[in-house]
């Protein structure tokens, strides 16, 4: 967690964030080490990486690691996520995080996606997932 405010941090900030927890990854059988950072609109932000297990379909993202973790400390009130791995664009979230962005962070948060070649691009979460299942379906 870091007590800057997000009104001074930038994506290059919150990428950095991500790189650091990226270095952390668990990703023994991809060896794709990915790692995210979550900030909250008070300023906190929370990082995640991959982690794999040889039973793939248990292994978690890194968004989602930090956006859990982020929720298991009592943030709810997200602003935008960045996400980084060594992809020859920048790195996009897989279809279960942006589900996940979508029900918690709703359409207008940033998504900034970067590699370690220091490319970035920022989307919506309603750009990168443009007609969700949401509490309306249920």
């Amino acid at each position: 967690m870091v007590d800057q405010t997000s009104k001074t941090r930038t994506a290059a900030d919150l990428v950095a964030l991500a790189r650091t927890a990226r270095e952390r990854a668990h990703a023994p059988y991809s060896g794709f080490k990915v790692g995210a950072a979550v900030e909250c609109r008070d300023g906190r932000v929370f990082t995640g990486c991959n982690v794999e297990n040889s039973s793939y379909g248990l292994s978690l993202c890194a968004e989602r690691v930090a956006i859990f973790k982020a929720i298991s400390e009592g943030a709810r009130d997200f602003a935008r996520i960045a996400v980084i791995a060594d992809a020859h664009l920048p790195v996009r979230p897989c279809g279960a995080c942006r589900q996940v962005m979508s029900d918690l962070f709703g359409g207008e948060a940033e998504v900034v996606m970067a590699n370690l070649r220091g490319e970035l691009e920022t989307k919506s979460v309603g750009e990168l997932l443009p007609a969700p299942f949401d509490r309306s379906f249920l």
